[in-house]
């Protein structure tokens, strides 16, 4: 890919993946759509672009997702990757209000599995890691269960933990309209805005 393009030339990757997220039917193949996520994070690595954390704030639904394996090779995206049915909305959600909190949350008809926690973010390399610390459960709207997520899997001293020591995202291309980010695990996702 040419670093040097005019800044008002639309990258391949990004046409793709806008009409990725914009359209459910005639929508790119899942193989373009990883070919477009891998040539827009190695985009990202040459450019070093930071994204501010205001450009996270608010609420993703998670619309495509590929597993760790997927990456390039002579150019060719090795790995597939699949379109979120729409049936099981999964949902992402980062918010600042007194401190960086970060929601993630999966709905299967009536039935709402939804867990809360803190997050940081390192700006410099667009790195947003998390906790989680609480789980809710509801069911036809009414919370069936809400409190600490299981004491095995919480960080002690999460603030003061390096991020390599955590879980998190690293975000490699951010739009008004949607977001994409490899995750600690080796996974690369699309989420679109709610």
């Amino acid at each position: 890919m040419n670093t040097d393009l005019a800044a008002t030339e639309i990258p391949d990757f990004m046409t793709t993946l806008t009409e990725a997220v914009r359209k459910r039917s005639d929508c790119p193949s899942a193989s373009a759509v990883v070919l477009a996520l891998l040539q827009a994070e190695k985009a990202a690595k040459q450019q070093r672009i930071a994204y501010p954390l205001e450009s996270l704030l608010g609420n993703w639904q998670l619309w495509f997702t590929a597993p760790r394996k997927a990456h390039l090779q002579n150019g060719k995206a090795l790995g597939k990757g699949l379109y979120l049915p729409q049936i099981a909305p999964a949902q992402i959600s980062f918010f600042n209000q007194e401190q960086l909190s970060i929601s993630n949350q999966i709905q299967f008809g009536s039935l709402l599995f939804k867990l809360t926690g803190s997050a940081k973010y390192v700006g410099k390399k667009n790195l947003l890691a998390f906790d989680f610390t609480q789980m809710q459960i509801s069911l036809f709207g009414r919370t069936i269960y809400h409190g600490k997520f299981p004491i095995k899997t919480r960080i002690t001293n999460f603030y003061e933990q390096p991020i390599a020591k955590l879980p998190f995202f690293a975000f490699f291309l951010v739009t008004e309209d949607f977001i994409a980010a490899r995750g600690r695990g080796g996974g690369i996702a699309i989420w679109v805005r709610n």
